[in-house]
């Protein structure tokens, strides 16, 4: 059975943005951890969902939030740090996810959702390092666990094909470090409908879910399919791992790191599920042809929001 009363930190994020709004057209009672409830207000149409500014590094915040709820969802992770040492990665990754678990033993809940990321614990990159440091937290916590393993996730709002969308508006040439690095995107509507599987399905607790879509492809073949899908004449040129790694470190001083080092260093992995999670929660995955053209030309977003109105739109008399 789902549960009714769900806490989600991260819920204003990516997949945060696809999965409240799909618990609380279920009838779930979704409370969203944000620091500003003020800056989403898109989440007031929901009627079942609600923002609460609240300080997520504060475990005893958190367990007064937590109080009353049967399961507790944490979508929190960053790509980029402010810094370049770590810390950035540690504190939203590992420091989090102990406080949390702290907390929900405080306020008596046991039902965790954690997300985490293909080959997290491999590797060299900070990203991948706390992710596995994370998920070791999660399963020596005593709680009752799921935990996702996704490659890169598309769909509306993702930092992937979007921002290669831009960066491919910008100039007549793509220079492109780890061309030839491989994923299985996986779409974020096969994600949600895990995190839905996984809370309906007590089974799946002490489980862990490597999550990939049915295209496996390299960086190469994403930045094309972007070009393509937005009819731009771009040259898509792969870099040499030691022009790439340069491209990378200048491009981690730029405001918004469109790619870093640690970028750089996760790339040096591919990205694709030795075993077939959505297979084992029963769920079809969604191929990219079927999504990215329309999502780059806007017409997944808006049907996504005219879903949404018809969703939760008053009856009129």
């Amino acid at each position: 059975m789902k549960p009714a009363r769900i806490v989600v930190l991260g819920g204003t994020g990516f997949v945060g943005s696809h999965l409240v709004p799909r618990l609380a057209a279920q009838g779930v009672q979704v409370t969203v951890l944000s620091r500003n409830r003020e800056r989403h207000r898109e989440l007031a149409v929901l009627p079942t969902a609600r923002v609460v500014s609240a300080n997520v590094y504060d475990a005893n915040a958190l367990a007064a939030h937590f109080k009353g709820a049967d399961a507790v969802i944490n979508l929190v992770g960053i790509l980029n740090e402010p810094g370049f040492n770590g810390s950035g990665f540690r504190r939203a990754h590992v420091e989090l996810t102990q406080l949390a678990i702290k907390a929900m033993k405080t306020a008596g809940v046991s039902r965790l959702l954690q997300m985490s990321s293909l080959r997290s614990g491999e590797g060299e990159s900070w990203y991948l390092k706390t992710r596995g440091e994370a998920d070791t937290q999660v399963k020596s916590s005593g709680l009752d666990w799921t935990i996702f393993r996704p490659s890169v996730i598309f769909g509306r709002g993702d930092g992937l094909f979007n921002r290669f969308a831009m960066l491919l508006k910008l100039a007549p040439v793509m220079p492109l470090a780890r061309a030839h690095a491989k994923f299985a995107p996986v779409y974020v509507g096969d994600v949600c409908a895990a995190f839905e599987r996984a809370l309906a399905d007590r089974a799946t607790i002490g489980q862990t879910y490597e999550l990939g879509g049915p295209d496996v492809v390299a960086l190469r073949e994403i930045v094309t399919m972007t070009r393509d899908a937005l009819g731009l004449s771009r040259l898509v040129v792969g870099l040499p791992d030691a022009l790439g790694k340069l491209q990378a470190a200048a491009f981690g001083l730029v405001p918004g790191k469109p790619l870093s080092l640690d970028n750089f260093r996760s790339l040096l992995l591919d990205s694709i599920p030795a075993r077939n999670g959505l297979a084992e929660l029963q769920i079809q995955p969604t191929p990219m042809a079927a999504i990215v053209p329309r999502m780059l030309g806007g017409e997944e977003g808006k049907q996504d929001e005219l879903d949404t109105y018809r969703r939760f739109r008053p009856e009129r008399d």
